[in-house]
């Protein structure tokens, strides 16, 4: 009975677990790729909207198993791209948001348009 309930959880936790990616014809952008190889793969994009976020962090220190706050609280500010991809009207858009030129997130919105 055990083994069932600890099976279950396992394939329910195994199906939520996924990458962001956004297929171009035959090539794929996933999580952590550069914006210069997303424009190689995918062409430009649509439109590009450039925004700073400010992040509050305090660096951590390991000492044996435990985590240690170091130092003092820094803000760093992060450039934030989206990127919108329009790929007509019987496909779905996509916005790709890039961190310090990375890609970060991949969002599906609703069908594209004609330029």
């Amino acid at each position: 009975m055990r083994f069932t309930i600890i099976l279950a959880l396992l394939l329910a936790s195994a199906g939520t677990a996924h990458a962001d990616a956004m297929r171009c014809g035959s090539k794929l952008v996933t999580d952590g790729d550069p914006a210069a190889k997303v424009v190689a793969r995918c062409g430009e994009p649509a439109q590009i909207v450039e925004t700073v976020v400010y992040r509050t962090f305090r660096p951590l220190h390991f000492q044996g198993s435990q985590l240690f706050p170091v130092g003092l609280e820094t803000t760093v500010g992060i450039l934030v791209e989206k990127w919108t991809y329009n790929f007509g009207p019987f496909k779905l858009m996509r916005v790709l948001h890039f961190e310090n030129g990375y890609l970060a997130e991949v969002e599906t919105l609703g069908y594209g348009y004609h330029d």
